[in-house]
């Protein structure tokens, strides 16, 4: 019974369309290989010999008829399942060679191993062995722009039998090749054939084709000619070269490992790519760094600057109460309501709530010194005040409780009276006595400037509101009652109470409450938006490095469309070219992510270099965030050209210069 064929053509045409009409470049190919032959298909340049051999290594499908391999119809294979058989059945030997640049020799040849999932030592330990027997030992880490016309083919025929191929195709093997170089190529075919390989040698060389057993001439398409050539040696060896390649998917662990090393070579080339082209990979992360340094930078200043409004306000006091008399602000009947005195203040002391309580009064007078007269506003109030309102000291000391039971005239002044009063910063105010009014004070203290919100410019002197009852008003009533809220509590309930309270004890609401919490949450919240509007226009900027990513991705798929057939010649599935490219998309954001974090702590480290008041809070679940969002735009904006690169013809993506 005859030999089954290893590779069966049944009426096979292949068409293309030329503006309105096709054209037929095969037309009805009968053709039946079998296994170990040598052919050789010779022909005229466009006789349709390169198409043929295009088919029968599944780089190209024909337009109509059967084409068959080990008896499985191709029409019915997916594009994984004709990489697959690439992969495990076919080695292509090119004209032009189709070495990647960026790779040495060892790497051009181990790239059919890693799509196949072998583990990387048995594949580097194959490849050296095959190079080797090929005469490249010492020319395994150069790449191919170090390695003459000659040695660049045994590394194009290495990697055709990296996975031990069944068939070997040779497109025009010697056609680039000087006359030496060539007989070498031709003795190594033969060598291979003798080994068990079935070998198909394309060439318009009839010198050439004679060292094949069996010559297939084409012209216009058509088989003219099927005869064997008895001058060819004959001799025949059944050994396989170096052991044959995976014949089947791994499995389990195996696979596994595999899926690893995809992922690896992934990686790997994404680097290989980024450096061979660092210009175009810094412009191409610019937008990134920019769009994440300003998110970094904005949400820290932002932050920064929401607490340094929180700081300013605590130095007035914070969570405060003041009870005032009237309905509110401006109530022309206020100075008429003498209902809020002194008991009140003790009374809302000994609540729960109340971490400290002052009455206070005011008016205004002059201050003088000597010749020196200022206006200042003089300020009644209890020993608790300065605690409450978190006033700090600058020199000196606060009166206590005993100086309010006994009216006494010890006087605490501000910064900017001290500078008024006591121009000469060598002296000291304290101890020195100064008119308030018509009555003499000595000085005890000087408290700090007050920044921030609340600060004036204006001259204020501090006495016991005794004092300035019995001394200044001739009025027990007060003018407001000052109540700081206990840390446990919140302040709009700790209002809720005390309005109530107060209300009760009057028998009516002729008070009202400010509460300089609601002050504090207005101007976070408005920082809040601030920060939130800078950050939405950093945002707008992420997502124009991201376009710019997509750009730049697109132009490096079609710079690189002959790697991508060179890649699904040897057996890259669709998914593995998708990842590739994809992978090199997140690496260039994630990259630009980083450098776009750096650049957000440069821009805090010149701020305060400087000696800027305002400080960056840098914030992990920020930067995370960037790290994130930078992820998510190098898969968005670099998914679609990915999903153009997976989606080339191989046959295609081969023959574009």
């Amino acid at each position: 019974m005859a030999e089954e064929a290893l590779i069966s053509l049944s009426g096979v045409r292949r068409e293309y369309p030329a503006g309105d009409a096709t054209v037929a470049v095969l037309a009805d190919v009968d053709l039946d290989i079998r296994a170990g032959e040598f052919v050789a298909i010779m022909g005229a340049s466009g006789s349709g010999k390169s198409t043929l051999m295009n088919i029968l290594g599944c780089l190209d499908r024909p337009t109509a008829g059967d084409y068959r391999f080990e008896g499985r119809s191709t029409a019915d294979l997916d594009p994984d399942e004709l990489a697959e058989l690439r992969r495990e059945h076919f080695g292509f030997i090119f004209q032009r060679y189709h070495l990647l640049s960026e790779l040495s020799a060892l790497g051009n040849t181990e790239i059919p191993a890693i799509y196949a999932g072998v583990a990387g030592a048995d594949r580097r330990e194959r490849a050296q062995a095959i190079l080797t027997r090929l005469g490249l030992a010492d020319r395994l880490g150069h790449r191919p722009g170090q390695l003459s016309g000659g040695q660049q083919q045994r590394v194009s025929i290495a990697r055709a039998l990296m996975n031990g191929a069944d068939v070997v195709l040779a497109d025009e093997p010697t056609g680039a090749l000087d006359r030496r170089s060539g007989e070498e190529v031709l003795k190594i075919l033969a060598e291979l054939n003798a080994e068990g390989h079935t070998v198909i040698l394309v060439t318009h060389d009839a010198e050439v084709a004679r060292r094949a057993r069996r010559i297939v001439v084409i012209s216009d398409g058509r088989i003219v000619s099927d005869q064997p050539n008895e001058v060819a040696p004959l001799e025949r060896s059944p050994a396989a070269a170096h052991g044959a390649g995976p014949r089947t998917a791994p499995s389990g662990l195996g696979a596994l490992r595999a899926l690893v090393a995809r992922f690896e070579e992934s990686f790997h080339m994404a680097v290989v790519a980024m450096l061979a082209h660092r210009l175009r990979t810094f412009l191409t992360m610019l937008g990134i760094i920019i769009g994440i340094a300003s998110v970094v930078a904005m949400v820290a200043l932002g932050e920064g600057s929401r607490q340094k409004v929180l700081s300013n306000i605590s130095s007035l006091g914070t969570n405060t109460l003041e009870i005032f008399p009237g309905k509110d602000f401006g109530d022309i009947r206020s100075t008429r309501i003498k209902t809020l005195v002194l008991a009140d203040a003790e009374a809302l002391a000994r609540e729960t709530y109340a971490a400290g309580v002052t009455p206070t009064v005011s008016t205004s007078t002059t201050l003088r010194l000597g010749s020196i007269e200022a206006s200042a506003q003089i300020n009644g109030v209890g020993p608790d005040y300065f605690q409450v309102k978190a006033t700090k000291l600058k020199t000196g000391r606060f009166f206590d409780a005993e100086a309010a039971r006994t009216m006494s005239q010890e006087v605490v002044i501000d910064e900017n009276t001290a500078k008024t009063l006591f121009p000469d910063p060598s002296v000291s105010p304290i101890g020195a006595v100064i008119l308030v009014g018509k009555v003499p004070c000595t000085v005890i203290g000087v408290t700090q400037k007050q920044q921030g919100f609340g600060s004036s410019g204006t001259l204020s002197v501090f006495l016991a509101y005794t004092t300035v009852q019995v001394r200044f008003l001739g009025d027990t009533s007060l003018r407001s009652i000052l109540l700081r809220v206990a840390d446990t509590v919140d302040t709009s309930l700790a209002e809720e109470v005390a309005t109530a309270f107060l209300t009760r004890r009057h028998g009516t609401k002729d008070f009202f409450v400010l509460n300089t919490d609601d002050i504090r949450q207005t101007i976070t919240s408005t920082t809040s938006t601030l920060t939130l509007l800078i950050a939405a226009i950093a945002v707008i900027s992420l997502v124009v490095g991201g376009i710019g990513v997509m750009n730049i991705m697109l132009v490096s798929v079609s710079e690189r469309v002959k790697e991508i057939g060179v890649r699904m010649a040897v057996g890259a599935r669709r998914s593995d070219i998708l990842r590739q490219f994809l992978t090199e998309a997140v690496l260039v954001c994630l990259v630009g992510g980083v450098l776009g974090v750096a650049g957000a702590f440069a821009a805090g480290f010149v701020f305060a270099a400087f000696g800027s008041t305002y400080v960056f809070v840098y914030s992990t679940t920020t930067i995370l965030a960037a790290f994130a969002c930078s992820t998510l735009i190098g898969v968005v904006f670099g998914w679609l050209p990915a999903h153009g690169a997976a989606l080339l013809d191989p046959v295609a993506a081969l023959a574009r210069d």
